[in-house]
């Protein structure tokens, strides 16, 4: 094993800016955003394996940008050329000593190692990582927040089209969200399970007041209800909520977990490639959350399917993962991806069986873009 890992280096990285417009605003308490503004890496080798990955910077979030990634990701290329793409621990270990945090830039480094070390052994991405292909991976689909009216149109919209679960951002005024749940439940009936988001958007009153509130509308979970920064209120709210509470910006990475874990305050995460640096410390948290007995969702930001394809691989390693939310790729006005994920009736996921990621941009569309190379 040692022998073949040595036999090949990275010979060539390019960094491309990937700026698509939505269809139509996607709006969250942290903000409204019209075009998903994302970054592709193409790391490519001395043997002819060429990785893709993808990053979708959220700056109320991570702090990145487009931009802040387009510069950062010449350091970590600097860094990379030359060394082995198949170890990707010490790939990792090496950008986290050029720069701290940054997460969003460097997992889409890690997508495309992890893209090159699976086509290199054979395998699909799932299979590489130690998953199997045997459950049924199924999306969500978001109402953006706005006023109620609006939401419940777009309700009705997404139930007509299939989806057999609705994700619904809210934190905004407490009143109000109660009022636009109450409004959808009403227009779509109580079949299909809702799961909402506030985006750190309530106080922990606020929270507690519209969690009761909301408690007999089948809720599956709440996202992040209160401030990132006040987690250590996430067990008392836990313990006086009727609605599961999942952790997503209080849980970035794999010390992240740790510590909400040590501490029993979540009883779920939701994992984003772009949050914990990739699949290699994302793989760390869904340890940490199987022994633990937690549940957990692979979701993202406003990746492609190049994103969305690593994250559905990833969702297939563990039967602790019980959610998806993979739906922004749908919010594209293009698609301009080659191979990866497909949509099926129901929101249901279709994963490429070929060797490694499965999903990529043609150098015709790559040429298009603003990009740099390193060698």
């Amino acid at each position: 094993m040692l022998y073949k890992i040595y036999l090949m280096q990275i010979s060539q990285i390019e960094i491309y800016q990937f700026p698509v417009k939505l269809k139509k605003p996607f709006v969250i308490s942290l903000g409204s955003f019209d075009f998903a503004e994302n970054i592709v890496v193409v790391i490519r080798t001395d043997r002819g394996l060429t990785g893709f990955g993808e990053c979708s910077p959220f700056m109320p979030i991570n702090g990145e940008s487009m931009g802040t990634c387009y510069v950062v990701a010449k350091y970590l290329a600097q860094t990379l050329i030359g060394k082995n793409p198949l170890d990707i621990e010490t790939c990792s270990e090496m950008m986290d000593r050029i720069i701290y945090g940054n997460s969003s830039i460097k997992s889409a480094f890690d997508i495309a190692l992890y893209d090159i070390a699976a086509q290199h052994a054979g395998l699909p991405l799932y299979a590489f990582l130690g998953g199997k292909n045997n459950k049924i991976l199924q999306t969500d689909y978001t109402v953006s927040l706005g006023e109620p009216d609006q939401m419940v149109a777009d309700a009705r919209e997404i139930k007509d089209r299939g989806f057999q679960v609705i994700k619904v951002k809210l934190g905004e005024d407490p009143d109000r969200d109660i009022q636009r749940i109450k409004a959808i439940r009403a227009a779509i009936g109580m079949e299909i399970p809702l799961r909402i988001d506030a985006n750190q958007g309530w106080s922990v009153d606020s929270a507690i007041k519209v969690l009761n509130a909301l408690g007999t509308d089948n809720i599956q979970f709440c996202e992040e209800p209160i401030a990132r920064w006040n987690f250590m209120e996430l067990g008392n709210l836990r313990r006086q909520s009727p609605i599961m509470v999942m952790a997503d910006e209080s849980c970035c990475d794999h010390h992240d977990a740790k510590r909400l874990i040590d501490l029993d305050l979540a009883y779920s995460f939701n994992i984003k490639l772009g949050k914990s640096g990739g699949i290699f410390k994302a793989g760390k948290i869904i340890e940490l959350a199987e022994k633990a007995n937690l549940q957990l969702q692979i979701g993202g930001f406003l990746e492609s399917r190049i994103g969305f394809t690593a994250a559905a691989h990833l969702a297939l390693t563990s039967d602790s993962v019980r959610f998806c939310d993979f739906d922004t790729p749908l919010m594209f006005s293009e698609d301009p991806v080659s191979g990866g994920i497909q949509y099926e009736r129901h929101g249901e996921i279709l994963l490429p069986e070929t060797p490694g990621l499965g999903a990529n941009l043609d150098s015709a569309y790559l040429n298009k873009l603003k990009g740099y190379k390193v060698r």
